[in-house]
Formats: structure tokens, sequence, C-alpha cells
């Protein structure tokens, strides 16, 4: 039986869910978005869990195709590159790409305040404070607590952008052959604040994502607007050092002061605000089908990934962009375009999971590493003279419109040439002297 769908119920008003509104709204839908919370506009932002992200293009495409984005680029601030903080205080910059690519370092509480604004201008049925009890994937109704009583709306198609411990995933994962894998990393994280200077200006560099590698752990740090910074320590939940050997707040400071000695000049109350600020755990989800009956998962309810490659709220972002595309190439077909976007995007959440995953090695670890530092140099050097046959890996994952999966095949290949010639006696003295041509020409002929 064909969809006839002109209600939509959006389960979730944070960032996916709010900008799903929209694109629905725009496409002349009747659509209700139902957040357990309050209203952050008038609640305020939580803190103390994960105030920053890292925008870049794919998100800035759909927020640009909602008509959003010029307000919310008032509230960006661009990075173009990492800035490594050594164990000795020395500082290496490293660009994320050409010249004039960055991200952009935003609050995840200003952003949303500006969606959740847009949806309700635009004409969305706003619900907040309703918590879903149940989804029902056969009748496509939810029952939902509010602080009065207990009430049950009736949709035509349900959107399940409630984050990673998505109820409607839950429903889903309760039917027969549902497939669904949860993976904690052993790391959690905890975040802190570098103020302002007493003059009011960023004490360090506002250009840069902050990174204090240490190999099994690393700081960060992202600018804010008002020229703080929010720093996210990455650490294993236990054994020494961990979150669970950490219990005086000399011990806290006592491990940075060993371990990332320059930031203490800046996070001026690590013993409070450590203990203060929750410890959170990372998850990656994987599921399939993302589509039962008139039920469809979207954004973290389908896919939560670990936040190492910036992409989580972006990959959110362009499953409403996908989805909005086949419904205008399908004329609003539902029973055409939601197979077809589950297929896509499911390939394409995996892809960037994995690369996500991978990433984590990456920046706490090898950023450090003189070896892949030179391997680095190198593939800015292929990119320079051959822009469009090779590109680096973060590159296609940050700065172009290339599928996840994609980056993630062509990246393999690339990495396999990589690894030949990084085993090369005396590369890391010699590798301005290797024949790019003939680099290029391996990379053709894999």
């Amino acid at each position: 039986m064909s969809r006839q769908v002109k209600h939509i119920g959006i389960l979730g008003a944070g960032l996916v869910g709010a900008l799903l509104s929209i694109y629905l709204r725009k496409r002349g839908y009747k659509v209700s978005m139902f957040e357990k919370r309050a209203d952050i506009r008038k609640a305020g932002n939580e803190s103390g869990r994960s105030i920053n992200l890292a925008l870049s293009r794919r998100g800035i495409k759909a927020l640009k195709e909602v008509g959003v984005f010029d307000e919310v680029s008032k509230i960006l601030l661009p990075m173009e590159g990492r800035m490594m903080h050594g164990v000795d205080g020395q500082l290496t910059f490293q660009p994320y790409g050409k010249e004039g690519q960055f991200i952009n370092s935003v609050s995840r509480g200003k952003l949303n305040e500006i969606l959740i604004s847009k949806a309700e201008e635009v004409g969305v049925e706003l619900n907040f404070e309703h918590t879903s009890k149940n989804v029902s994937l056969d009748n496509t109704h939810v029952e939902f607590a509010t602080p009065e009583k207990n009430i049950t709306h009736q949709f035509d198609l349900i959107f399940g952008s409630d984050g990673a411990f998505s109820q409607m995933r839950q429903a889903m994962v309760g039917t027969n052959r549902y497939n669904y894998e949860q993976y904690y990393i052993p790391h959690g994280y905890k975040e802190l604040t570098i103020p302002p200077t007493e003059s009011g200006d960023f004490a360090i560099a506002s250009n840069a994502l902050h990174i204090w590698p240490r190999g099994k752990y690393m700081l960060i740090a992202l600018p804010n607007l008002d020229k703080s910074f929010t720093c996210t320590l990455f650490f294993p939940f236990e054994g020494t050092p961990s979150f669970e050997s950490l219990q005086t707040p000399e011990q806290v400071s006592a491990f940075f002061s060993e371990t990332f000695p320059d930031s203490l000049e800046y996070i001026k109350n690590i013993g409070e605000e450590y203990f203060k600020n929750p410890t959170s755990s990372l998850v990656t989800i994987k599921c399939f089908p993302w589509v039962k009956n008139n039920c469809v998962l979207i954004g973290d309810a389908a896919h939560a990934i670990v936040p190492f490659y910036g992409q989580g709220m972006n990959a959110g972002f362009e499953d409403c962009f996908v989805l909005n595309k086949l419904l205008e190439e399908y004329s609003d077909d539902w029973d055409k375009a939601l197979p077809l976007y589950e297929e896509m995007r499911k390939v394409d959440a995996d892809a960037i999971s994995d690369l996500a995953l991978h990433n984590f090695v990456e920046m706490r670890d090898l950023v450090a590493d003189e070896k892949f530092l030179v391997q680095k140099k190198i593939e800015a050097m292929l990119h320079e003279k051959f822009p469009d046959q090779w590109i680096p890996l973060y590159s296609m994952v940050t700065f172009s419109d290339m599928r996840y999966s994609d980056a993630l095949k062509t990246g393999k290949k690339q990495q396999t040439i990589m690894d030949e010639i990084m085993s090369r006696p005396g590369i890391l003295e010699n590798w301005q002297q290797l024949d790019s041509h003939l680099i290029i020409d391996k990379l053709k002929a894999f």
C-alpha cells in the first residue's frame, strides 16, 4: 500500500530534528516536533556536556538550502588547522587543507536555538516537555508523558531523531530480524574551560583546534564567541592514569602538570571543574533497517558515532539533505524515496563511523609522530600538483561532497601507496625527491 503522507511527527528537537522539520515544512507537510526537554531558548544550555561542534561543508550546504546559514554564520569561529601542544610546550600548526579551507567551531546550544526558531517561523508545531514513552511501529502513533498527563498522537509518518538512545530505535530493536550493535570505546570525556584573558581576549590562538596528543589520551580545545575555549579531556575510564585513578584535586593538578603542563596556565580552576562536570561515555551505534513501516530513523538515532572526525552533526545534516533531494527527484513519492534513503545513507554512515574511530588514534598519537607528519607533507605536495587526482582523506571527508563510503575506499588505496613510500630507507630526509607522477600512476592503476 502506498504511503499517503500529510502529517509528520518528529521525535527530538535537537540539531537534526530541528533541521529536518524545516525541510519537511518547506515541502508543504504539516510537521509536529516533540522534545523531552524544556524549550532551550528559555531554559538555557546544559553546561559540561558537548558544548562545541565543528561545522564543515556537508552541514553548511544543508543549512544554506533551508535559508538559515546567514544567521548561523554569525556564530561561527573558523579553525584553519590543528595546533599541536608538545609536552615541552612546543607548538606545531598543521593546516587542515589548502589555504582558505577551514572548519568552524560552533556552540551546539546557540545553533539549536537558531534552528528551533526557524522551525517555528516556517510553521512547525513545537511541543516541549513531551517524553516519548511508547512508539507504535504498526499504528504510527506515539504515547508521550507531559507534566500534566500522558497523551497519544497519531501521524502518517514519524521520524526518530531522538539521539543515540532513541526510543524509536529501541522499538525497532524488539522486532524480528533487526540488526543492531553498539560499541563503547574504553575512553570517556570531561569538559573543562579556558577563560578569556584579563584583557578580554583569547588566551591561545583562536584560529585553530588545539590538541595535546599523549598516546592513550588527549586534551583538545575549541574557541567560543565569548573568547573562552571549551576543552575536552578524552581519557580512559579505568587503569592508571584514568578517570578512576584521579580522585582528588591534588591528583588532577599533578597529572595535568606532568602531562599537559602548558594547559594549566590557561585552565584556571581545573580542580573545581574536573569534579563538577560529568564524565560522559562515547558510543558507536550501527543498525538496520532504518525504516519500519511508517517510522524512520535519522541522525544519531540511526548512526551515532564518536566525535573524532568532527562529522557527527555534519553527517546528520547530510541525512536531511539527501532525503530532501530524493523527495525532489521522486516528487514526494515516499515509497521510492525512503528505501533509497536508508540504502544510500547506511553505507555512508558505516564509513564515517569507521573513519571516526580510526581518527581517534591519529589525533591522540600519530599527530605527534615525525613519520606521520612527513606523510602529510607528501600528501599535501601531491594534492597541490594533482588537485583532482590525489585528495587527502581529511579533505575528501571535510571539504568535498564525495560520499563518505567513496572517501573511505579512495583513502584506503592512497594509504596502501603511502605505506610503501614511507617504508623506503631515508624517506624522512629525501621525501621532496619523490617522483610524484609515478605515485599518481600507481593510484590510477590501483
